[in-house]
């Protein structure tokens, strides 16, 4: 099983980044995925999850109007479009797919925004 995130990086504040996360070894279309991310010194959060056939999408405040979260089930990937980045939106971005008992994580993608 492995997920990997990718599109990370610094960007200025205003600018948007896409972030991709690949599954394999597992049936990526059965499982919710989501976006957390953790910031140095805070806890891990949700930023966004969608289910299985992406008919519910939820979003955490700080993310809502700003991010976007879709899924290609035949690719097995998993996005999260963010726009009008803020420094406050710099952590580490982890995504996490979860069905039943099962969870798995990603390694993380650094994202950081500064001018």
């Amino acid at each position: 099983v492995q997920l990997v995130e990718s599109g990370g990086g610094l960007v200025q504040p205003g600018e948007s980044l896409r972030l991709s996360c690949t599954a394999s070894g597992f049936t990526f279309s059965t499982y919710i995925m989501s976006w957390h991310r953790q910031a140095p010194g805070k806890e891990r959060e949700l930023v966004a999850s969608i289910s299985s056939s992406a008919g519910s999408i939820n979003y955490a405040d700080s993310a809502k109007g700003r991010f976007t979260i879709s899924r290609d089930n035949a690719k097995s990937t998993v996005y999260l479009q963010m726009n009008s980045l803020k420094p406050e939106d710099t952590a580490v971005y982890y995504c996490k797919a979860i069905r039943s008992t099962n969870t798995y994580w990603g390694q993380g993608t650094q994202v950081t925004v500064s001018s």
